[in-house]
């Protein structure tokens, strides 16, 4: 990819054309016997990425000790493991509510069903801590955060509160909006060390409407970034086993009708006040509460409206027979949108547990990289600020299952810098201050492709 680059001498040159060419590099593929997305879908960490952290105040990542993403899959007849330190790859922090926790080492193992199965009988409520896992091997939780209001004392009690009280758990109190200034820019949190998200992992900053101000000073990065023009990837698992994607899908059951998103049929109710509960004010405006919400069924037709565990049934590449599927809901500004992700009830039989070992014969899953099908495109490739002074970003439009390899070269082909996207995280930055103006060169590389953006022409003004 090409990218002029300038400092104080960047209005003597002029881009007057700039192309494209992604060139497809012969690559020996390894089938794999197994197909079942739920072993195939995870971020395997095999190069020893490790997690990085931010510190309030500081826009220089510290690096961690600890290996990021999945470290491992096995599989049996019926379920599959993942191993995982529930680190991302993505830089986590700061968190600027004071919590005093890092995300921290999980050693977790999650056992998840290969074949999910509907829940025919009451619906599972979602519940405090983990409902799920995200393909980075992140944990996923529900709306809540464990505060609720207490109606004796007249105050919200539980969770983070202080000083310690119990609330009445009627009016339950919703994380995404109550802790807002406590998500880092990927909508994340460590409760505990536990690291997790209860929304869609994407980063703030990339919001049509941005909410947060979280991603001024740091990297706005997140597992994937969302498109409008294309099915959203595969993200997660549900604790019952059916898979989470993002927020964009075709509008019809069948895969058709173009693409379009997924809404919550979850509205806010019309009231002033909460029975049992607190005032309906700035205080306490409506949505600061689970209860709040109501669902209003989809009509016929409003096959883009979701059901009331946040799913329906889809058509994907990696389901292309169809399966139960759950979307991370956003509204029209790519804010978060109740229920979230999942819940408030799971469609299926809630199954996935987290296991201290693994006590059953398991076959382990572990693909070659070529085996990992590269998911560049030029669309998915923005490349900013042009002309630039003090650096360059590159950021994916998509999610990332292998790493992406940036070299930067002068115009006498000099290679200046080489950085690295991995998998599930989106962008990364060449720091330009020192280098000379002109035209350099960005040459990006995944997988089977190389793709070069670069100038036919650029000359003084």
């Amino acid at each position: 990819m090409y990218m002029l680059k300038s400092s104080n001498k960047a209005q003597n040159y002029l881009m007057k054309k700039q192309s494209l060419l992604c060139l497809s590099i012969a690559f020996a593929f390894q089938a794999s016997a197994q197909t079942n997305p739920v072993i195939t879908s995870w971020l395997r960490n095999t190069t020893n990425i490790l997690g990085r952290h931010y510190v309030s105040g500081n826009s220089t990542a510290i690096q961690d000790a600890v290996p990021a993403n999945v470290q491992a899959v096995q599989y049996s007849a019926t379920s599959v493991y993942i191993s995982t330190t529930g680190i991302p790859a993505y830089v986590t922090g700061p968190f600027l509510d004071g919590n005093p926790s890092l995300a921290s080492n999980q050693n977790a193992i999650f056992k998840i069903p290969l074949n999910p199965t509907q829940n025919t009988g009451n619906p599972t409520p979602t519940t405090g801590g983990n409902i799920g896992i995200f393909i980075n091997g992140v944990a996923l939780f529900d709306y809540r955060d464990g505060v609720s209001w207490n109606n004796v004392q007249q105050k919200l009690c539980g969770g983070p509160i202080q000083p310690p009280c119990m609330g009445d758990g009627l009016w339950n109190r919703d994380a995404v909006v109550a802790e807002r200034v406590g998500f880092d820019c990927a909508k994340g949190h460590p409760a505990m060390g536990n690291y997790h998200h209860h929304q869609n992992p994407s980063a703030f900053k990339l919001d049509l409407n941005v909410i947060s101000t979280v991603c001024n000073l740091y990297d706005a990065d997140g597992l994937y970034v969302i498109d409008s023009t294309k099915h959203a990837p595969l993200i997660g698992f549900a604790s019952d086993g059916f898979p989470i994607y993002g927020a964009y899908a075709y509008k019809n059951l069948d895969g058709t009708g173009g693409i379009v998103r997924m809404k919550s049929s979850y509205r806010l109710k019309t009231m002033t006040t909460r029975t049992n509960g607190p005032a309906v004010n700035s205080t306490y405006p409506l949505g600061l509460f689970k209860e709040d919400y109501e669902y209003i069924a989809p009509t016929t037709g409003q096959t883009d409206y979701l059901d009331e565990h946040n799913g329906r049934f889809c058509k994907t590449s990696e389901y292309p027979n169809g399966i139960y599927c759950y979307f991370a809901t956003v509204d029209a500004n790519w804010n978060s949108a109740y229920p979230y992700v999942v819940g408030p009830t799971f469609y299926g039989n809630k199954i996935a547990t987290k296991v201290t070992t693994i006590t059953e014969s398991t076959t382990t899953y572990n693909p070659s990289t070529a085996s990992i099908a590269s998911n560049l495109t030029a669309a998915d490739i923005a490349v900013f600020p042009n002309p630039s002074s003090d650096l360059i970003a590159v950021q994916l439009n998509d999610l990332t299952k292998t790493e992406v390899v940036l070299s930067l070269y002068n115009i006498q082909g000099k290679l200046m810098d080489v950085k690295t996207i991995y998998p599930g995280t989106t962008i990364a930055y060449f720091d330009t201050k020192t280098y000379y103006a002109g035209i350099y060169i960005l040459k990006i590389t995944q997988a089977d492709k190389t793709c070069l953006l670069y100038t036919s022409d650029a000359a003084d003004e």
